[in-house]
């Protein structure tokens, strides 16, 4: 039978567990505080994370705000832009009221800003909308511009060169005209009026006595000898928006024009042509070997005129003349005999390159639909809505 431990025995095997215990038991607890950091820091960087994607989501969110309110600034600064570009649209701006005879207000829609149609026997309004309002008339000036010219009395047949001074700086417009082309007086008229060349009007006023300084003082004079109180011009083209004029003053403008039988003959011909040397290069062949040869030829070159009705047979007109520029609008003035009445139509700053010519159309179908009875009885403005 075996011995028991003694007192003594136990208490050396119980210090020997608990010290194998205490041992074991500070690294579990070093691994325990290890997982528990690691657990803590991963918590921490998903927070982390997830407060960063919070806030560059938030950023994100008020960068596209600012990108989209700076959007709609950009819109608006070229929205004014564009109103800086047609001042003339003020026009629209303007309600007026007209109480006609015996047409209704209804029946004539037009596009046009500011618009009158005369009687020329009579100088009765036939229709009138914003019609003392002045507004930049574009090329509607060369009719001023071919009356000067006449006024002067000079040689139709003087030859004149189209030079440097006569290139379009200001709105740096193309042309059929190049540098060097030499033709009459009466072929620079022609273009002017008909294809409405701006370097033919140019070497016009350029080669006038004094000019172009005594040719612009001679507009001037000649709108205030017609009664255009409303009318200033700063150049012969029309290019230049300074040039300003009113629908009743450019009314008695084309009233004017119409007494030039040039005028009537060269702005009523819906087609002009005229012969420029040129060079062509040709295939000659010489000793049995071809070569290219470049030899002066005379050229035939065609221009049309600016307002298509000129070519519509429907269409009886003595005067006739467009003009745009981007301050001025699509414009168109002319007289023309319509219900066996002759009529004076006036219509600036319309919406489109065609909307002259339909409200041109839409007036005289109007005319015709009411005979001699369509006027405008009164024209009064009203406050603006």
């Amino acid at each position: 039978m075996h011995d028991l431990p003694t007192g003594k025995t136990v208490k050396r095997l119980l210090a020997y567990f608990i010290s194998i215990m205490l041992a074991t038991a500070a690294p579990m607890a070093l691994a325990a505080e290890h997982v528990s950091s690691s657990h803590r820091t991963h918590a921490g960087k998903t927070t982390h994370k997830a407060k960063a994607g919070s806030k560059k989501k938030k950023v994100s969110t008020r960068k596209a705000k600012r990108i989209k309110a700076k959007a709609r600034h950009k819109r608006v600064v070229s929205e004014a832009g564009e109103s800086r570009l047609r001042p003339s649209h003020s026009l629209a701006q303007v309600p007026m009221q007209i109480e006609y005879g015996i047409a209704e207000s209804g029946d004539l829609q037009l596009r046009s800003a500011a618009v009158l149609v005369l009687d020329q026997q009579t100088g009765e309004a036939l229709y009138a909308k914003n019609p003392d309002v002045a507004t930049p008339i574009a090329s509607i000036t060369k009719l001023m511009t071919s009356m000067v010219v006449l006024d002067a009395g000079l040689a139709m047949s003087e030859e004149i060169v189209v030079g440097m001074e006569d290139v379009d700086r200001l709105k740096n417009s193309s042309s059929r005209l190049a540098l060097g082309t030499t033709l009459s007086r009466e072929e620079m008229l022609h273009l002017a009026l008909i294809a409405s060349e701006n370097r033919a009007a140019a070497a016009l006023s350029r080669n006038y006595p004094g000019g172009r300084e005594a040719f612009i003082r001679a507009m001037n004079r000649k709108a205030v000898a017609l009664g255009m109180t409303h009318t200033w011009f700063v150049d012969g083209t029309g290019l230049d928006s300074g040039n300003r004029s009113t629908a009743a003053d450019l009314a008695k403008l084309v009233n004017a024009a119409y007494s030039y039988p040039m005028i009537r003959q060269i702005t009523s011909t819906g087609q002009y042509g005229i012969t420029v040397p040129g060079r062509q290069v040709v295939r000659v062949r010489e000793h049995g070997k071809v070569r290219r040869v470049s030899r002066e030829v005379m050229r035939h070159v065609a221009f049309n005129n600016t307002n298509a009705l000129t070519r519509n047979p429907g269409w009886d007109i003595g005067v006739s003349k467009t003009g745009f520029i981007n301050e001025a609008g699509h414009c168109l003035v002319m007289q023309a005999n319509i219900n066996d009445r002759p009529v004076i139509m006036v219509l600036l700053d319309s919406w489109g390159k065609f909307s002259r010519i339909g409200d041109a159309a839409r007036i005289r179908k109007w005319l015709e639909r009411n005979g001699n009875h369509a006027r405008v009885a009164e024209l009064k403005a009203v406050d603006p809505v």
